[in-house]
């Protein structure tokens, strides 16, 4: 099948196939007299795993690992656990990140007066570097707003 196909099949972008084979997710086609890169089920089932891996956030190295332990049975889960337990490590910091970023917009909004810009505590908050939690402060917690 062409890219098209295999791009169709799989919901992976043209560009972005071409980009995996470069980097080498997927080994490089077939290619027609022509010059046309051939695809068959087992390059779409790659793609799909590949963009499963992108939907679930792992980094384009982890989904190399986790290629390279799918193309291996005999390998252990073992290996697949760990990667898997780490980028789920990495997800819960960021949730925990983004979580008190969201507590800290939702406490500056909250206080936003719809005053003149001058006064704005949103413009102001985004113009101090005292709103990030210093080193010794208590973890997730921002410090409060200036009287």
């Amino acid at each position: 099948m062409k890219i098209s196909e295999a791009a169709a099949l799989s919901g992976c972008h043209l560009e972005t196939i071409r980009y995996y084979e470069r980097i080498g997710l997927i080994p490089a086609p077939l290619r027609t007299g022509a010059g046309y890169r051939t695809y068959g089920a087992a390059d779409v089932d790659r793609l799909r795993f590949i963009s499963r891996g992108r939907e679930l956030g792992f980094s384009l190295d982890e989904i190399r690992s986790l290629v390279r332990l799918n193309d291996d049975p005999n390998l252990s889960c073992n290996e697949v656990d760990a990667v898997a337990r780490s980028h789920l490590a990495e997800v819960l910091r960021r949730v925990e990140e983004l979580t008190r970023m969201a507590d800290e917009l939702q406490r500056v909004i909250s206080q936003c007066a719809g005053t003149v810009r001058g006064g704005c505590t949103i413009l102001g908050a985004l113009r101090r570097r005292d709103d990030r939690v210093a080193p010794g402060q208590e973890e997730g917690r921002a410090p409060s707003a200036p009287p």
